[in-house]
């Protein structure tokens, strides 16, 4: 059996998906299931149960020996909340717990982390556990992805594998409830549909021109395709980036999204909101070559076909994964 935290979620519903269309169908499913656009996520889905999160320690404890993994998917995403305490619960102290459970009854761990760990860039985006200690997030998202990760590494009792995969940009379907969290692509499909042009953010530094700035966007299939060759391969616990090692500007992103919405480009530049102006990346791209020596082989879904099939598949037909 199967454990996906943040099952209504974006990446944690799709995940179900592929297992579910890969024959495994025995999967419970933790959220807090409180709202209605996200559980639509889970129309469809083969599940063995749906658990509550503030449930599922006491039922672990129940169920431990039926479990053969835990993907925790699950956690506070928006880059834009400053309140830390939103953050301390549900990124780093309700993480800390499933990792103990997990020591405990020893079920392997494959969790979630971010490229917001990385902050400016500054130091790279090298998944070395030597410099996790010296990053600066810029915002308290990326500190609790960080913090959690740090904490991981300190462990001496820890689940018999463990992985913490750094999300980079991950875009694709179920992203309908995330409002301004959703992915570019979203914003851009839906901003053209309405007015025939898109609006980026404008370049605030003369080294970057406008629409320059530059992601290392990766398909939610490819992500699900590294969380599950960490399971079945079980290579050496630990940190590792989940890109595409090959970053892209938003330019070509909403050239692609154009394209799959048959229309010509038009794009407009307006600043950056002031509340994420000082704390906004303008290059990510994840140096890939950990993942790549413990022998994952599987190619990365080239900007322009992911976002083709997102648009054409799910976006205008409005269907869910």
């Amino acid at each position: 059996m199967i454990v996906v935290t943040g099952a209504a979620g974006f990446i944690g519903s799709c995940l179900i998906r592929y297992l579910n269309d890969h024959r495994i169908d025995s999967v419970i499913g933790v959220d807090e299931f409180g709202r209605r656009d996200k559980l639509m996520n889970l129309q469809n889905k083969q599940l063995s149960g749906l658990i509550h999160r503030e449930d599922f320690h006491g039922w672990l404890e129940n169920n431990h020996r039926k479990i053969g993994a835990v993907f925790h998917l699950g956690a506070r995403t928006d880059t834009t909340e400053f309140d830390s305490s939103v953050f301390e619960k549900l990124n780093l102290q309700y993480s800390k717990t499933i990792w103990m459970a997990c020591a405990e009854f020893s079920i392997p761990l494959i969790y979630a982390s971010s490229a917001a760990t990385y902050g400016d860039g500054a130091l790279g985006y090298d998944d070395n556990h030597q410099i996790v200690k010296n990053l600066h997030p810029l915002n308290p998202y990326g500190d609790s992805k960080n913090l959690f990760d740090l904490w991981a590494l300190e462990q001496t009792k820890t689940p018999p594998k463990w992985y913490g995969l750094k999300f980079f940009n991950v875009y694709g379907p179920n992203e309908y409830h995330k409002g301004r969290m959703a992915s570019v692509i979203m914003h851009a499909y839906h901003q053209i549909l309405e007015t025939g042009r898109m609006r980026l953010f404008r370049s605030h530094r003369p080294d970057v021109e406008d629409g320059h700035q530059s992601r290392d966007f990766i398909y939610v299939e490819d992500i699900i395709r590294i969380c599950l060759f960490c399971l079945q391969a079980g290579p050496p616990s630990g940190l590792y980036n989940a890109g595409t090692g090959k970053a892209r500007t938003f330019i070509d992103l909403v050239n692609g999204t154009f394209a799959a919405m048959g229309k010509k480009p038009a794009i407009d530049f307006i600043n950056t909101p002031i509340d994420i102006i000082d704390k906004y990346q303008y290059f990510t791209e994840a140096n890939m070559h950990k993942l790549l020596s413990v022998n994952y082989n599987m190619k990365f879904t080239e900007l322009e076909i992911g976002v083709s099939d997102y648009v054409k598949k799910y976006l205008i037909q409005r269907n869910y994964y």
